[in-house]
């Protein structure tokens, strides 16, 4: 049956789109954040040092950073609701493998192997949204998926903490299991097929070089501490070989995973450059944040999730009201002053040492870091995505879902040893202490640095998603 090419969002097919879309952008993110209030507990139960639990958060960022563009084009080529649910399915496989790992190294593997489902089911779950919500309801919309896909990103820490304390560490990647059959049942149900007519080949050597690349500069920062710098040279050299072969293929490519030539939208590069230096210190400090307080101030792991509940709230009330501010006046004030206002709840989280109190020290810290994180995350999606055509929203998601996980990588693999933080020694309380306030300092910088970068290069145009024609929408079963 052929669906009408517009839904509304206020329809009750947009309210099941969003639903589906939602969830599904959901486990991905829920599960990269939940696994950071689990470290300490992962890391007595396997008995891995700092290395060992960076790897299994950045095992996941790798290949998910990695095959997110190819991700996006697959959605593109064959159907974005056809490679999201292929990925709700892998992704929920993945996670039993975590759930059952008997060691670290088979956990890091696993994870491994859950970040390729989350690439394939992550820029799906935007692109849906780009190309099947009429334009004037897409601000709204991505508004909307946006404040939830926020509040699924800060209550994991919650519901991980809840589930550590109560049964295991592992019972939160089996808790994925009934989520994705959920996801699965609806997306199939409600959500229309779309695709990009004019897609093309499939850019392979693109992807395996990107995902070498990548992996070469993680395994030389979250090992460098161990090894030799002559031990690192190699891999170093390896990863920049690939990358610059990669940015050689993608300039010749018939059919690039990476089309250079959507950079040419000074306002796209420039939204994707702000987007690398808000998600590197946003990663970089929420991968600290639950080991200080658990390992610094002995919160327990629910204490910690509940620690971040300010954060889960201002998301909620106010992600959509800052898209629906960004339609209105433009997306460079909010673009200028979110980051700003996230590097000051950055540097406020530097004073949370072994003696802090909630209500006077982590409670405003967290305010403010939630109030600034409300008023970026809206308003830097919708000016990517406005920047580029409809009929690109699968690969302009990807670009900009990829940089964001991209950052996250390596700040999550570079912060911790710019900080002074390595080995087993950095679980000392209060050398991990001093490492987490430089490494918070360090974060501020830079996400103020982007607040100062949106400001300069940001600008106010009629955003396209005002203007841009649906795109056609197939077959699908409607609400």
């Amino acid at each position: 049956m052929i669906l009408s090419s517009v839904i509304r969002y206020g329809s009750k097919q947009g309210r099941w789109v969003l639903l589906a879309t939602i969830l599904g952008s959901g486990l991905a993110s829920l599960d990269a954040t939940v696994v950071n209030i689990a470290l300490p507990a992962i890391g007595r139960e396997l008995r891995g040092d700092l290395a060992t639990l960076q790897w299994i958060s950045t095992g996941y960022t790798l290949t998910l950073s990695a095959f997110l563009l190819l991700g996006g084009s697959l959605g593109d080529r064959y159907g974005r609701r056809r490679i999201f649910l292929i990925g709700v399915v892998w992704f929920a496989l993945a996670s039993a493998l975590c759930g059952i790992a008997p060691s670290s190294e088979a956990l890091i593997v696993a994870r491994i192997i859950q970040g390729i489902g989350a690439a394939l089911l992550t820029p799906g779950s935007l692109a849906i949204l780009q190309a099947s919500f009429h334009p004037d309801d897409r601000g709204r919309a991505i508004g909307a998926w946006t404040g939830w896909g926020g509040v699924a990103m800060s209550i994991g820490p919650l519901l991980g903490g809840y589930l550590i304390d109560a049964v295991s560490w592992r019972a939160m990647f089996l808790l994925n299991l009934p989520l994705a059959a959920w996801v699965y049942w609806l997306t199939s149900r409600h959500v229309p097929e779309t695709k990009d007519p004019t897609s093309g080949g499939l850019d392979w050597i693109g992807a395996v070089l990107g995902a070498l690349g990548l992996g070469g500069v993680t395994w030389s920062a979250i090992e460098a501490s161990s090894l030799r710098s002559a031990s690192l040279l190699l891999p170093l050299l390896v990863s920049g070989a690939c990358f610059a072969f990669f940015w050689w293929v993608e300039r010749h490519s018939s059919h690039p995973l990476l089309p250079l030539a959507i950079f040419r939208n000074r306002q796209f590069s420039a939204a994707n450059l702000v987007t690398l230096m808000v998600y590197a210190a946003l990663s970089g400090s929420i991968f600290l944040l639950p080991i200080q307080l658990q390992q610094v101030l002995h919160y327990s792991a629910l204490q910690s999730g509940l620690a971040l509940l300010p954060v889960i709230l201002l998301m909620l009330l106010l992600s959509e009201r800052a898209g629906k501010l960004c339609r209105r006046i433009g997306p460079r004030l909010p673009m200028t002053l979110g980051p700003l206002v996230v590097a000051t709840g950055l540097a406020l989280l530097s004073r949370v040492g072994a003696r802090a109190g909630f209500l006077d020290a982590i409670l405003p810290s967290l305010v403010v870091f939630g109030l600034g994180l409300s008023l970026t995350v809206a308003p830097l999606t919708i000016t990517v995505l406005a920047a580029a055509p409809a009929q690109h929203a699968g690969i302009a998601s990807a670009i900009n879902n990829a940089v964001a996980r991209t950052a996250g990588l390596l700040a999550v693999a570079v912060l911790p040893l710019a900080a002074g933080l390595s080995g087993a020694s950095a679980f000392d309380p209060a050398q991990f202490a001093a490492g987490f306030r430089t490494a918070m300092l360090l974060s501020a910088a830079l996400c103020a640095t982007g607040g100062v970068v949106a400001f300069a290069t940001i600008r106010n145009p009629e955003l396209n998603y005002m203007s841009q024609p649906p795109s056609d929408i197939e077959g699908g079963h409607s609400a």
